[in-house]
């Protein structure tokens, strides 16, 4: 029988194989995402960019201008890895801390020089994106994609444990 890497095989009452997770979910996902960062950081740096400024330039370009708290929860990080990664965008000149809408509020933007690099840096993101779709397949990709938006949709905030 093959099975895929990293399940077992555990006999159901009905005699049927039900899959059973082999291993530490956490872990696994971490190697795989070193991986990915590895491979797009690799393709994306000759625009002078790695890829978590790549995402949130992307994200405060597409949202902005948008407070700090809005933009973390859009991009599902705590408010000081925003902080931490907002400050080397800001001290290059990409992106920008402004007022607000009242005077304890601030808003981020892109500038003109982080849409440009963002523009750059696109440009190989995609091609760092065509280079992973040819090596998994595109039906791996398109499958693993599915199966991640289920996880996070059932690991969302609020949504049924079962514990409880």
């Amino acid at each position: 029988m093959n099975l895929p890497v990293g399940t077992a095989h555990r006999k159901a009452s009905d005699d049927a194989a039900e899959p059973m997770p082999a291993g530490c979910t956490n872990f696994k996902l971490r190697q795989l995402t070193r991986r990915v960062t590895q491979h797009f950081d690799r393709i994306v740096a000759p625009a002078g960019l790695k890829t978590t400024q790549y995402s949130l330039l992307s994200h405060i370009e597409r949202l902005g201008p948008v407070s700090p708290g809005e933009l973390a929860r859009a991009m599902t990080m705590d408010a000081s890895t925003l902080t931490r990664n907002l400050k080397p965008l800001i001290k290059l000149g990409w992106a920008e801390l402004g007022p607000g809408v009242n005077g304890r509020s601030r808003v981020v933007t892109a500038t003109a020089a982080g849409r440009a690099k963002r523009a750059e840096a696109a440009r190989q993101w995609k091609r760092a994106q065509l280079d992973l779709n040819a090596r998994l397949g595109n039906a791996t990709v398109a499958h693993l994609h599915d199966m991640l938006e289920e996880c996070l949709a059932l690991l969302e905030p609020g949504a049924e444990s079962v514990d409880g």
